[in-house]
């Protein structure tokens, strides 16, 4: 089956000014492996995310961001946000007030000041391009492509078991089958309309298929972007970010390696047979148009609002379960990551207080 293509054009920021690319449209699917490559290329910058999707509750608390002082209360609460990032920048550091002074006159937006924070590291750095894998702001890729339309969107696609599987464990999505399936099927129906709505903006690879051949997918990445591909851009256990990452946390023990094909299979030992029939029977369409056959008859009806509520519940003992045990497992990845929800708690209970 073949997906989006990339028809070659070449449409680039002003001359100083990295082109910008989102990876979208959900987390768990692989993005770490791919970013870590990519990054092994000196033109190419890709820190580890904001994750702005998180900050997205608060904006309304903003109210007008015609209003200097609270756009300017947005500018320093979204570089707080870098600040407090699990895992640091490395050489930056962002001056509000220069934030604020180069934005003012700029359509007002989370969005711009996020992707200020980011060029300006690129740049920094000496990228031509700069990639955001803050991969659920697929649901502002409209917002955010209008703000910026030269900007392209890597579209990576991870079969719903395996991902949804690696959804269940990780302390960012839900510890239920059902809702990380509903996450999954919301996230990739954005994907595809957004790469029906603009295909030259939109190239969709498979991680299946970055397992099989990491050289030819990371090939049609560096095309579409207009980088050279690097045969050292395979190796990654030559880099330092790999290996560092994969001390900080339990998700991503496994960056530093090359990616196993026996990892395509393994939701089946960890997914029941009725946890595989629910996601397929949720995403069977989506899984039909990206090459994945299912495995039962997929025939579960969508669930009620009870059995979601159900599920919520579930959902919520898991997650306190996750914190603690995370808390004694490794205390280090459990602070970093305890800080960056508590910096978020403080902004929400000043701006609900009117501090601005």
């Amino acid at each position: 089956m073949a997906l989006t293509p990339h028809d070659g054009v070449s449409n680039r920021l002003p001359s100083a000014m990295p082109l910008p690319l989102l990876m979208t449209p959900l987390r768990r699917c692989g993005s770490h492996a791919l970013r870590l490559r990519l990054n092994l290329n000196p033109h190419f910058y890709s820190p580890y995310p904001l994750h702005i999707v998180d900050f997205m509750p608060l904006v309304p608390l903003y109210g007008d961001l015609t209003d200097d002082r609270r756009y300017f209360r947005m500018v320093v609460d979204v570089v707080g946000l870098q600040a407090a990032g699990v895992v640091k920048w490395a050489d930056m550091a962002f001056d509000p007030v220069e934030i604020f002074d180069a934005l003012k006159d700029q359509p007002r937006s989370v969005h711009r000041i996020a992707w200020e924070l980011l060029l300006r590291a690129g740049q920094r750095h000496g990228a031509t391009v700069v990639m955001d894998k803050s991969l659920d702001s697929i649901h502002y890729a409209e917002e955010q492509l209008a703000l910026f339309p030269q900007m392209r969107f890597l579209n990576v696609v991870r079969d719903p078991r395996a991902q949804v599987a690696s959804m269940n464990r990780a302390i960012i999505h839900d510890f239920d089958t059902t809702l990380n399936a509903l996450s999954w099927l919301n996230a990739h129906q954005a994907g595809r309309a957004l790469a029906q709505a603009h295909p030259d903006r939109v190239l969709t690879i498979r991680f299946e298929d970055f397992i099989t051949n990491q050289e030819q997918v990371l090939r049609r990445v560096c095309s579409f972007i207009d980088i050279e591909f690097l045969p050292e851009m395979l190796d990654v256990a030559a880099s330092s970010e790999a290996r560092q990452l994969s001390k900080l946390s339990d998700l991503w023990q496994s960056n530093c390696y090359a990616p196993l094909p026996a990892m395509t299979d393994k939701f089946k030992a960890q997914l029941s047979m009725e946890e595989i029939e629910t996601i397929e029977s949720l995403t069977q369409a989506l899984m039909a148009f990206y090459g994945y056959e299912c495995m039962t008859p997929a025939s579960k009806p969508a669930p009620d609002a009870q059995t979601l509520a159900r599920c919520a519940e579930t959902s919520e003992r898991g997650r306190r379960q996750a914190w603690a045990k995370l808390s004694e497992t490794n205390p280090r990845d459990y602070v970093l990551r305890r800080f960056r929800a508590d910096y978020l708690s403080h902004t929400r209970q000043s701006l609900e207080a009117g501090l601005l």
